[in-house]
C-alpha cells in the first residue's frame, strides 16, 4: 500500500504546487492592474491582459491532475476533499485574473485620460484584496482553519472601502458635467476589486470544508 500512497501524495504534491503559483500569478495581475490604473500605464496594463492566458492554463493544467488523480487513485476522505476544494478553487483563482484583466482592459480603454482616482483608496483596496487572496489559500495548503476564518474580516474592510470609493465617485460625478464616463470606468474598477474579495472568502471556504467536511457561510 506504501507505494500507492506515495503515488497519491505525489499528485497531491503537484496539484499543491500549481495552486501556489497560481496564486502569486494573480496576485501580482491584481497589483499590477491596480498600478496601472493608478498610473495610466497602458504598457503595464497590456502587459496584465496578455499575462492571463498563463494564469488560464494552469487552471486547465491543474483541472486535469485532479480528474487525473480521481480517476486513477480514487481519493477518500480529506484527501478526497483537498481535491475537490482544488477544483473550486481553481476556478476562483481564474476568475480574480479575468477581473484584474478587466481592470487592465479599462486602463486600455480610457487611453490615458485623467481619472478622478481615489488615489489613497483604490489601492488601499487593492492590498486588502491581495492579501485575502493570499491568507485564504495559505488556509487552504496548510489546513488552517482559523486563518480561514479570518478572511471574513478582511472582507468587511474591502467591503467598506468600496462604499467609500463609491460615495467619492458619486459626488464627483455628479459635481462634473462630463464626469460620468469617467466616474463609470473607475466603478467598474472597483467593483472588480470587491469582488475578488468575495472569490477569495469562497476559497476560505472551500479551506474550511477540506478540513471539516462542512461548508460555512463567511460571506453573510
Amino acid at each position: 500500500m506504501a507505494p500507492v500512497r506515495g503515488k497519491l501524495q505525489n499528485e497531491l504534491d503537484q496539484i499543491t504546487e500549481g495552486l501556489t503559483q497560481m496564486g502569486r500569478l494573480v496576485e501580482r495581475a491584481i497589483i499590477r492592474a491596480v498600478k496601472a490604473l493608478s498610473d495610466q500605464d497602458l504598457d503595464l496594463a497590456q502587459r496584465v491582459i496578455q499575462e492571463d492566458d498563463a494564469i488560464n492554463q494552469l487552471r486547465w493544467d491543474i483541472e486535469e491532475q485532479c480528474f487525473s488523480l480521481l480517476a486513477t487513485q480514487q481519493p477518500a476522505a480529506s484527501d478526497l476533499r483537498n481535491v475537490v476544494a482544488a477544483l473550486n478553487i481553481i476556478i476562483d483563482l481564474e476568475r480574480i485574473g479575468d477581473y484584474a484583466k478587466g481592470i487592465g482592459q479599462i486602463v486600455i480603454n480610457v487611453k490615458g485620460e485623467d481619472l478622478f482616482l481615489p488615489t489613497q483608496k483604490t489601492p488601499r483596496m487593492a492590498e486588502f484584496v491581495c492579501d485575502m487572496v493570499r491568507t485564504s489559500l495559505e488556509a487552504f495548503l496548510e489546513g488552517d482553519v482559523e486563518k480561514a476564518r479570518r478572511i471574513f474580516d478582511l472582507d468587511h474592510q474591502v467591503d467598506y472601502i468600496y462604499r467609500e470609493v463609491f460615495e467619492s465617485v458619486i459626488h464627483v460625478m455628479a459635481a462634473r458635467r462630463h464626469g460620468v464616463h469617467k466616474g463609470m470606468h473607475l466603478l467598474f474598477a472597483a467593483h472588480n476589486l470587491e469582488r475578488i474579495g468575495d472569490r477569495a472568502t469562497n476559497i476560505g471556504e472551500r479551506a474550511i470544508f477540506a478540513q471539516t467536511g462542512v461548508m460555512e457561510e463567511l460571506n453573510l
